[in-house]
Order: C-alpha cells, then structure tokens, then sequence
C-alpha cells in the first residue's frame, strides 16, 4: 500500500463544497488532502453549465477570503437585484429590490457550478492541498485519535478529521454508518438557457404553479437561466417537446412577464427529493454539503448551505486557536454538528412547506396563497427578515 504522511483533514469530493472546504482547511495552515474520482470540469466561457447557482453574499465573501471570489467575478457571475414573485391563482405579489431592503447594489449573484469548480481547483497547488484523482475511498478505519482512509489506487491516508462532502450517495457517510431520512417528491427540476422579448432587468422571476414553481434567473448576454418544477410525468412530456412547442408552453407558464420566451440551449432534468442525514458527525467523521443535506431548489439554496456548513467548521477551527485548544476536541465538532444541522433541517423543511402550499390545489390554500404574498410584500421589516436569512446575513 502507497501512504502517506499524517494529515490533519482528508476531504472526499471535489465539487463546489467539498473544494471549498480544502481550500479554507489549507488556508487555516492545516495540511489537507482532497479525494475526487473524477477530474474537475473545465469550465468554457461559450459552453456555458446548466447548473447554476444563486449565489449569496455571506458565500461570496467566504470565496472572497478564499482569494478565488475576484477570478469568479472577471470570468462571469451576473448579478440579481431584484426578486419577484407571484402565484399562478393572482393575488399579491411579493418584491424584494436589494437598494430597499439591503442597501446594497445586488440580492445575490448567478453562478456556474463549472465555473466555481474550474476556479476553486485552480487555488488548491497554491494552498498546498494534495490532491488524489482519480481515487475513491474503499474503506474507512477511525478512533479517538483519527482516521484512516485506504483508497481504491491502493493509498492509505491517516488524518485528524475525515470530511465527507461527496454528494447525496456520499461513500464516506455510509462507510461511517451514517444513516439519511430521505423524501422524493416526485418531481424534476427542468433546467435550459432561454432568450426572451424583454430584458431580464437583473431579476430573479419566480411564478408558483400547480405543478411546482418556474423560476427565470438572470444570466449573461440577456439570456435567463431557467428552474421548472414539474412531477415526474410532466417533466418527461415537457423535455419530448421540439423547441417551437416548448418555447410556447413556457411563456404560458411564465405568463409572458418576460414576453415570448425561445431557448437557447439543451434540456435536461434532475430529481428532486429532501434527504436530511440524521447527524452531521460520526467520531472524527464530518458530513458537509449535499452528503448531509439536499433540499428543493425552490430557493436557490442548496449550495448556499453547504459552503455555510464550510465557513461554520473555519470558523470552529480559527476559535480554537484563539483560545489554544484542540480544534477536532469531541465537543467542538459536535457544536459544529448541532448548529449546522439545526439551520439545514429548519431550511429544508421551510421550503418543503412552501412547495406545498403553492402546490396545492386546494381551494383554501388557493385563497390564501396571493393574499399572503401580497402582505408579505407590505411589509418591509419582514421583507427584511427572509433576505437577511436567504443572504446567510
């Protein structure tokens, strides 16, 4: 077997969070190793992802002390500053303008997944983080005083702390026999790049709709980055349509707020399901990101999550240090632990409840659905409230 020299963190997954925890691990002055089976996507500025990402400002300012924030910017990030929201059975409506209720320029920023991976891997040589691709872990050993990771190349790693953060069917959480309370709610999230007759106006559009909500995120060029909620059935039928038929199903269903809207890009469709692991630490083991929390995307925030979950554990590590105690001591990773996992399962609930009263079709939901909209949207003080939680504020 190939070892190597004691680590203090061994992060399995390189995506967006898991990248993102290596970074701020070696950024702290521990020596970190990354394990990832795939190499990162290269992100092409005229090949832009599907999956984007409504990046919040407390997110953007961790990637900004991560130093990878201003590559992120020059390459391309476009900023909302405006959100709107409405429901398909009228009433009020909801309208959150970042000068009003944030006294800042922009809510938040849209953000390719490609594009943040390309830009964290490209910080991690300089940050001295050892990178194992392509590698898995194939088995996991732990006890009071770390762990053991043997990879499936034949290499052997021996760490203070293990982080999983290699997504929803996370090896490393089952290998540390963490189990997951799982709910598929029998819809696809529907994503494509659409071009439409009016300008996107820098905002972040979302109707409610029997089957789930559409939403229409501004992106570069005046183009708009679309997230179509549907069941399963209608997903299916909605992704056979050739384009023409597409394009006129959509501007229905966006009620035309930006006039006829075409697309501009493929199709393509994921699952949607809330799946909560039942704790975020296992010994010296720590679950982070979509291998502990995956949520509906209704608000944008399933990254915004789990890089909180990353800054939280930099945080925990840097307090240690001021007070000249053991960061990775029992009762500070189980601090880390509660507190995370008290925001993820608040947040994945709250959406989840959303979801289904403006996907009910029942007439008393139906009634109070806009008139709550259009008080919430009369309020400022709780306008307020809602964005300072989205911005992680």
């Amino acid at each position: 077997m190939k070892s190597r020299a004691r680590l203090d963190v061994a992060v399995a997954g390189g995506g967006v969070v898991g990248a993102a925890c290596a970074l701020a691990m070696a950024s702290a002055g521990l020596e970190v190793a990354l394990v990832e089976p795939r190499p990162a996507p290269r992100w092409r500025a005229d090949e832009p992802d599907l999956r984007v990402y409504a990046l919040a400002p407390d997110n953007a300012g961790l990637l900004q002390a991560l130093g990878v924030w201003p590559q992120v910017l020059a390459a391309r990030a476009q900023p909302y500053r405006r959100m709107r929201v409405w429901d398909a059975a009228g009433g009020g409506e909801l309208d959150f303008d970042a000068a009003g209720i944030a006294a800042r320029s922009e809510l938040g920023w849209i953000v390719e997944n490609d594009l943040l991976v390309d830009r964290l891997w490209a910080a991690l040589a300089a940050a001295g983080v050892r990178l194992h691709c392509p590698a898995r872990v194939q088995a996991l050993e732990q006890d009071a005083g770390g762990v053991r990771l043997k990879l499936d190349d034949g290499t052997r790693l021996d760490a203070r702390v293990a982080v999983a953060a290699d997504g929803a069917a996370s090896d490393l959480r089952r290998l540390a026999g963490l189990e997951v309370d799982a709910h598929d709610y029998r819809q696809r999230g529907v994503v494509a790049f659409i071009e439409t007759e009016r300008p996107h106006e820098d905002t972040a559009w979302q109707r409610f709709l029997p089957g789930g909500p559409l939403a229409l995120l501004p992106f570069a060029q005046g183009r708009s980055s679309i997230v179509w909620t549907l069941p399963d059935a209608e997903a299916a039928r909605v992704l056979a349509l050739d384009e023409d038929a597409f394009a006129r199903e959509l501007t229905d269903a966006s009620a035309a707020r930006l006039g006829q809207a075409r697309p501009v890009s493929a199709r393509a469709a994921f699952p949607l399901r809330r799946q909560l692991v039942r704790q975020q630490v296992a010994g010296r083991v720590l679950v982070l990101g979509d291998a502990a929390h995956v949520v509906h995307p209704l608000a944008g925030q399933g990254v915004n999550l789990g890089l909180r979950d990353v800054a939280a554990l930099r945080d925990e590590v840097e307090a240690a240090r001021l007070h000249r105690s053991d960061w990775t001591a029992a009762h500070r990773l189980q601090r880390w632990a509660r507190t995370r996992r008290s925001d993820n399962t608040v947040s994945a609930y709250a959406f989840e409840g959303i979801n289904r009263l403006f996907s009910n079709t029942h007439p008393a939901a139906t009634l109070a659905r806009g008139p709550l909209l259009g008080l919430a949207g009369k309020l400022p003080p709780l306008q307020r409230a809602f964005w300072r939680h989205a911005a992680g504020l």
